[in-house]
């Protein structure tokens, strides 16, 4: 028995229509660009001039079959008004994911598409469903140590995700001693990207697991019913942001992360926060991790790569990851 590379395993898959999709592409100049699992033609369409389209000119397209592409797709979509933007969300095998969105230069040419093409059959026996987009533009993340503000937060958003539009803090309505966060992106594409970024790997922000998720109207409606929590800039009793109580830490790595944390505050630079992903785990329990710390008052984050081995039950991988970063971040900073 003989199995195939991944790569030419993927390659291998619905190849009749991936080289029709190149050569679609080639013969009109159309430009696919594939990035974080979805490929967009658009936004902004080549010659376009002025602002992008207004809210309500974006379709949501769901039932596609998924070995469908863009070579079919635009033309079909083109046909009722003109396109600013064309996503397609994509597998790793080259298959789409089953749905797509469709952006409008106006709110008629979305109109038009839903008229035209819900439950329209692309294909014998396949019918699509299109409607109206959401375009939801905000998230919420829950489970924020309460000594984190708002400041912070921004300066970690802003330098993982892009189009971050305000950072709201509210005490958490679902954790005991947490904090949610209404985050709030400049258009529905740099929201869901940010979400995939979030959650991707369970990234967690000071040390601490957060759940991020799309603002429901409920709990929307909850949450302004509250008054939004204050903001507060200093680190609560001088201990690092984040760490679970049920787990303390030992004494050698308390020690690291409070050095770090009175390094900051002596020169007024703000307290650092960590984000870790494990972006690989060994049998032998050794655990590949990438690393960024954020220091407001520095301009640019610290970041890089570090294998851990998580010893004993009291400490997590992401626990020794924030340990080695700030120890490098010591020496950095002329203080090893």
């Amino acid at each position: 028995q003989h199995h195939l590379p991944p790569q030419m395993w993927t390659n291998s898959i619905n190849q009749a229509n991936k080289m029709a999709l190149l050569a679609w592409a080639k013969e009109t100049g159309i430009n696919l660009v594939q990035i974080n699992g979805q490929r967009r033609y658009g936004g902004p369409p080549p010659g376009w001039v002025g602002d992008p389209p207004p809210a309500g000119t974006e379709v949501f397209i769901g039932k596609l079959p998924q070995d469908m592409y863009e070579n079919t797709l635009i033309p079909l979509f083109q046909s009722v008004g003109k396109l600013y933007e064309f996503r397609l969300m994509m597998t790793f095998s080259g298959l789409n994911r089953g749905f797509a969105y469709a952006k409008y230069s106006n709110r008629r040419g979305a109109k038009e598409a839903i008229v035209a093409f819900n439950n329209f059959e692309v294909r014998k026996g396949c019918a699509i469903m299109v409607c109206k987009s959401t375009e939801k533009c905000e998230l919420s993340m829950d489970g924020l140590a309460t000594s984190v503000s708002r400041r912070e937060l921004e300066a970690v958003l802003r330098q993982v995700t892009e189009g971050v539009l305000s950072v709201t803090l509210y005490a958490s309505p679902c954790q005991k001693r947490a904090q949610l966060a209404v985050l709030k992106y400049s258009s529905h594409r740099a929201a869901a990207m940010a979400k995939k970024t979030l959650m991707e790997g369970n990234m967690r922000l000071g040390g601490v697991e957060m759940s991020v998720d799309w603002l429901n109207s409920d709990l929307k409606q909850k949450l302004q019913s509250c008054e939004e929590k204050p903001s507060s800039r200093k680190v609560q009793g001088g201990k690092c942001l984040g760490v679970p109580k049920h787990s303390p830490l030992s004494p050698v790595l308390h020690n690291v992360l409070d050095r770090l944390n009175t390094l900051c505050r002596r020169q007024h630079l703000g307290t650092p926060l960590f984000l870790t992903k494990c972006v690989q785990a060994n049998p032998n329990g050794w655990q590949r991790f990438w690393c960024r710390v954020v220091i407001p008052g520095c301009p640019m984050p610290f970041s890089g790569f570090t294998w851990v081995r998580q010893d004993g039950p009291g400490r997590s991988g992401h626990e020794e990851a924030k340990v080695v970063l700030a120890l490098q971040v010591l020496c950095m900073l002329g203080e090893s």
